[in-house]
């Protein structure tokens, strides 16, 4: 069963996390079986066709309105041996509505029945008593019974090493595996301590490798709305000077344009005339009006992205004072809105925003900083 996800629901406006998975769903009694879609959530509710909770779930299982496995696929073969088989314990509408509870937890930030086990091994490890050994027992036996395999992590061993440990010494493991030795037991142990060396290193050497992470939390996300200005662009600065048609005269190329958007879309044009019409439109919206009804170089999807980067680079290393509200918005990821410019370039919320205009303001920004930095290390001036 494989989980996907993030979903959520809103209720009394509370935003409630869940997780989605597919069922087998009976849509009429003595009918065909289809697949859907069984949703469940933080709040313990669950989805399918109509919202439940855990018991009515249990209800819909047992009807037989609903399958957690395809009712119409043959039986798998019986397994000659526990000990040896690869495989986990077959899933069923019992272990199923253990799997939802345990989901549950999950999305509660709640330990779930697997880290409940490694807790429970851990506290073995620190005093290998029968009490201890009991309560792992119970742990495990907690996990439901289909993912057990996987508790351990391990592809090759699976969940073997605690049905040895749980097994009483001189009893046969799974029934018809080799007979638990005291040995046995200690080799296990030596595996989860073997374990935890391991863990140890490899958090040791991403604490090394990671160091020069940030050690606190960013700013918020700054989002640069677009907006008009009937009455002419405030005087006073202000992050509106980010937008791409803010009046910034710059000299890009040995060209020399009133605003991002004139040289943007005025290189985009493969004829001279339009790109002079453009590059003389009153403001940056004209220039753009003008631009997307002209002819577009054949050249010029492999190339606008750089040409972008070029623009706002030097609009905001010829403007010092740009540079400086671009610089007040710190290390905050900026989303650059809009109606205006395409998906590509903003941040739309539907998922098909790039918001390229945005990273683009983050990288000119870390180079606004890098700059200042070599100039107070004496170091000379940022090659770009």
């Amino acid at each position: 069963m494989t989980w996907r996800g993030p979903t959520y629901r809103i209720v009394d406006g509370e935003r409630i996390d869940g997780a989605w998975c597919h069922v087998w769903r009976q849509y009429r009694p003595d009918g065909e079986y289809y697949v859907d879609d069984l949703i469940v959530f933080a709040d313990g509710s669950v989805a399918c066709s109509e919202l439940t909770d855990l018991a009515g779930l249990e209800k819909m299982l047992v009807s037989g309105r609903l399958a957690v496995t395809d009712p119409t696929a043959p039986p798998c073969p019986e397994e000659s041996s526990k000990w040896v088989s690869r495989s986990g314990e077959p899933l069923t509408p019992e272990g199923f509505l253990l799997e939802v509870a345990d989901r549950v937890e999950g999305l509660n930030g709640r330990p779930t029945a697997g880290q409940r086990c490694w807790d429970a091994i851990g506290r073995f490890q620190q005093e290998p008593s029968e009490s201890k050994r009991a309560l792992l027992r119970e742990a495990y036996l907690a996990v439901p019974p289909h993912l057990r395999i996987y508790v351990l992590g391990d592809m090759d061993r699976q969940d073997r090493p605690l049905r040895i440990l749980l097994t009483d010494i001189g009893e046969t493991v799974d029934g018809d595996g080799p007979v638990a030795t005291a040995q046995m037991h200690k080799d296990v142990l030596d595996y989860f301590d073997d374990g935890d060396e391991g863990e140890r290193t490899a958090k040791e050497s991403r604490a090394a490798q990671h160091s020069d992470d940030p050690s606190g939390t960013g700013r918020p996300t700054l989002i640069s709305h677009e907006t008009v200005y009937p009455q002419g662009w405030p005087e006073r600065p202000g992050l509106f000077m980010l937008r791409n048609d803010y009046p910034a005269p710059i000299l890009f190329a040995g060209e020399r344009y009133a605003s991002v958007l004139h040289g943007y879309w005025a290189l985009s044009v493969a004829d001279a005339v339009d790109r002079s019409r453009i590059m003389e439109a009153p403001s940056g919206r004209e220039a753009h009006g003008l631009g997307g009804q002209a002819t577009r170089r054949s050249d010029w999807s492999n190339v606008r992205l750089a040409v972008m980067a070029g623009l706002l680079r030097a609009k905001f290393t010829q403007h010092p004072e740009l540079a400086d509200v671009l610089l007040s918005t710190g290390d905050a990821r900026i989303s650059y809105t809009g109606f205006s410019e395409s998906p590509f370039w903003t941040d739309v919320p539907d998922g098909r925003g790039r918001n390229w205009i945005g990273r683009l303001l983050d990288l000119t920004r870390s180079e606004l900083v890098a700059q200042q930095f070599l100039e107070s290390e004496g170091t000379g001036v940022l090659n770009t």
